[in-house]
């Protein structure tokens, strides 16, 4: 449930719905960085099933000022997906299957990764606003990072809770609020974020957001449990 998806309609059959997105800041001078983001979103939703799915890679690098060479201060890539049943086209509730898959060069993990089952329900509050809600027991599993050592795999059971609201503002604007949680036996895994778009047109949006993701635990103590982004981006739905 981790997406940008526009609520579709459940009565008709419809192709599948899609957008990327696209950032890039330069700066030169005293300090010079370089820093790209992307994301690719697609959902489709038709009768007795929603279908959704999240690409998203985040790069950063900056000139270190002693050396002159370029140091990367960040890289993130994140995938998802998602299929939900739905009890029949017209229901609010639904069983939903969720996986995801993340690298972090910054984030005390070599990778982390989930897989989880549950139930869903959407609620419309009216015909602008609605909101996703999500629960149920998963898995996940990931590969920790101390002094630079990758250390073997560690998997724990998981119960994931996730909500999403989306707020059609007006015509050209929508603000879309996420966050998801997995709890595990040693580490709590969060992520959230807050968005607001505007259309240029009809396939282009201008974007802008601020994400974080935590760990309630990392083995290296080096490491800083929260990352945090804010990102201006355009967006071409097609």
């Amino acid at each position: 449930m981790y997406d940008d998806a526009d609520d579709l309609s459940t009565t008709e059959k419809h192709e599948w719905d899609a957008s990327a997105e696209l950032g890039l800041l330069f700066t030169s001078g005293n300090t010079e960085t370089e820093t790209f983001k992307t994301k690719l979103n697609a959902s489709r939703d038709y009768e007795n099933w929603r279908l959704k799915g999240v690409v998203d890679y985040f790069r950063s690098k900056q000139e270190d000022q002693a050396t002159g060479e370029d140091r990367v201060t960040g890289d993130r890539f994140f995938l998802s997906g998602q299929a939900n049943y739905k009890f029949s086209p017209e229901s609010k509730s639904s069983i939903f299957v969720f996986t995801s898959y993340e690298e972090d060069e910054f984030s005390g993990y070599d990778y982390q990764g989930t897989l989880a089952i549950g139930y869903g329900a959407r609620y419309r509050y009216s015909e602008s606003l609605y909101a996703d809600y999500e629960i149920g027991p998963g898995y996940a599993f990931d590969r920790p990072i101390i002094g630079g050592i990758v250390q073997p795999e560690e998997s724990s059971g998981i119960i994931r809770v996730a909500g999403n609201l989306v707020w059609e503002i007006s015509e050209s604007a929508k603000l879309n609020a996420l966050a998801s949680s997995e709890k595990g036996k040693d580490n709590t895994k969060t992520r959230a974020e807050v968005s607001i778009s505007a259309n240029i047109n009809s396939s282009l949006a201008l974007k802008f957001s601020i994400s974080g993701n935590h760990n309630s635990f990392l083995e290296d103590s080096s490491k800083e449990k929260l990352d945090t982004q804010t990102a201006v981006t355009l967006v071409y739905s097609f």
